[in-house]
């Protein structure tokens, strides 16, 4: 598929709001390309493109988190939704406990709106957003390396936010991707296309590439500070989602208490952010986020081992062997 071929196209895949400062960066930098044929250029060891490259930098020069800020970090299509959803309703459940007669945000907007992208909306649109506008404490969210947005958070004066991280497996993430990219750019690509995908997906050209990288940037700071990076595996909340949601509160310092456990409000919030309740909702099916994507991309299975349904044996295997060498001795491991 041609750069050229007319698609739907979101403004962080675009080239056209970036300083002259960043364009001259961008020319000094290694360039590839994307399955579509758009330009991809490697900053210290990741993959963006134009106008993402300039949201990061913003981010890393002005973004200034509080202590109580927390920030939700993901690769595309890995679990970012309903990782947004949950901490959401955990962080404010008391708020919505209290007042039954206020409708939950969950029900009427997109979780991608109640928790907005530092550098795909936020610093997209402005070099300094208006932080203050969003509740306390502010929940943010990004697909930035943890290195890349440790640039911005080591210099907040405050102490360190709690940054959670969630990871799933990559054969999953790259299908989900890849059915993410045909509802995206609203066209039905070809299989010639698939495997041109799968190809820069495998060399680790692609938007926040390479993946392993991603992963393992977070594995590692989440082993050097428990106490404000939590790694999270999206396979573990869905087989033990009860476990994983009353661990996530008490890292984010709100434990569900004794008679929350007798109330069953960790059941109530999994109920609330289940794929099947909030793909339902009207917002959901038929609304369009801030930014301008479809609601309803963002909500598709979510089931584990769907990749078997897409992936000849040959391309699991290709990805299994670039993970294991990738991995090798990080005692970061995928089943």
């Amino acid at each position: 598929m041609e750069a050229s071929q007319e698609l739907h196209l979101p403004n962080y895949m675009k080239d056209d709001n970036t300083s002259q400062e960043t364009n001259n960066l961008i020319s000094s930098l290694p360039a590839d390309k994307d399955f579509m044929g758009y330009s991809l250029y490697n900053y210290k060891g990741c993959w963006y493109y134009p106008n993402t490259l300039q949201a990061v930098l913003d981010v890393q020069d002005n973004f200034r988190p509080q202590k109580n800020d927390i920030i939700l970090a993901s690769l595309p299509k890995g679990g970012t939704t309903w990782l947004k959803s949950l901490v959401f309703a955990i962080v404010h459940r008391e708020k919505y406990r209290e007042n039954p007669q206020i409708i939950h945000p969950l029900l009427s907007q997109n979780p991608h709106d109640l928790v907005p992208f530092l550098e795909i909306e936020l610093y997209a649109s402005s070099h300094t957003p208006d932080l203050a506008k969003f509740p306390s404490p502010m929940i943010f969210s990004t697909h930035m390396h943890l290195n890349a947005l440790h640039e911005a958070t080591t210099k907040s004066s405050s102490s360190p936010c709690k940054i959670v991280y969630v990871c799933r497996g990559l054969k999953d993430t790259f299908v989900s991707g890849w059915h993410y990219k045909n509802m995206l750019h609203r066209t039905k690509m070809d299989q010639a296309s698939f495997e041109l995908m799968f190809d820069g997906y495998c060399r680790g050209v692609t938007l926040y590439g390479p993946y392993w990288e991603h992963m393992l940037s977070y594995w590692k700071g989440s082993l050097e500070d428990r106490e404000n990076v939590l790694f999270m595996r999206y396979e573990e909340i869905i087989e033990e989602p009860l476990i994983q949601v009353k661990r996530l509160a008490e890292f984010l310092n709100c434990p569900f208490t004794e008679e929350e456990e007798e109330s069953g409000s960790a059941e109530e919030i999994l109920n609330l952010c289940s794929l099947r309740n909030l793909s339902n909702l009207e917002i959901n099916k038929k609304g369009t986020t801030r930014i301008g994507i479809d609601s309803n991309v963002f909500f598709r299975k979510g089931e584990v081992g769907d990749w078997k349904n897409h992936l000849t044996p040959q391309m699991a295997k290709r990805i299994d062997e670039v993970v294991e060498v990738k991995l090798r001795g990080s005692g970061l491991i995928f089943q």
